[in-house]
């Protein structure tokens, strides 16, 4: 049974690598502060929305400072676009004066130091950590989780930490950051939430719940 399971696994594994051969990070960064942004403004929202509020954000603040100094309702309108913007303003700023004023403005790559800023939750931090400084990480988001479960790879009952625990026991590290990744892109594009395309998927025949 348990061998019966690893090939399972890595089947699920080659069958989406067919699929999503490319897939990555789709949210634009250029440095370390940028990509941290770009994560925590992506909270509950898409990373198209993201970036196309970053291509004007990221060319007017430059740096931690620029954050740091900008009046909070002016950054709240630069990214009213979004959702929960309020909050994601001030987590960006009080983020940005912590990281000047306790790490000379440089984002730690320390799992437990990144929890503590504002706004940076587990997720935040593994997906930053695992793209910034290519330390393997499996974050969790909305389509990890329901992908996860449809692919019987984790239970319905698992918490999100649980569900991170158990993929990690089930791939070699080395394929944590890539299976992440794909795991992302067959729920953004293919096992939707809604209107998943399960005659058309190659992983039908292991699905927990099909939706034909």
């Amino acid at each position: 049974m348990a061998q019966k399971m690893i090939e399972q696994d890595a089947y699920i594994y080659h069958e989406i690598t067919q699929l999503f051969p490319n897939a990555r990070c789709e949210l634009k960064y250029t440095t370390q502060i940028e990509l941290l942004i770009a994560i925590i403004l992506s909270a509950q929202t898409t990373d198209d929305s993201v970036n196309r509020v970053t291509d004007n954000l990221f060319n007017k603040y430059h740096c931690i400072q620029d954050y740091a100094d900008v009046n909070l309702s002016e950054l709240e309108n630069d990214i009213h676009h979004l959702g929960l913007f309020k909050n994601k303003a001030r987590y960006i700023k009080l983020t940005c004066i912590k990281l000047r004023d306790q790490y000379a403005g440089i984002v730690p790559n320390d799992q437990k130091a990144l929890e503590s800023f504002p706004g940076v939750g587990r997720k935040t931090a593994n997906v930053f950590i695992s793209e910034w400084y290519k330390m393997p990480r499996i974050a969790i988001d909305t389509h990890v989780k329901r992908v996860s479960i449809r692919l019987g790879l984790v239970s319905d009952t698992d918490s999100l930490e649980q569900i991170e625990n158990r993929l990690m026991a089930k791939y070699d590290p080395s394929n944590w950051i890539d299976l992440h990744h794909k795991l992302i892109f067959f729920g953004r594009y293919f096992c939707t939430a809604k209107l998943p395309k399960c005659k058309q998927c190659p992983l039908l025949s292991i699905c927990q719940k099909p939706l034909l």
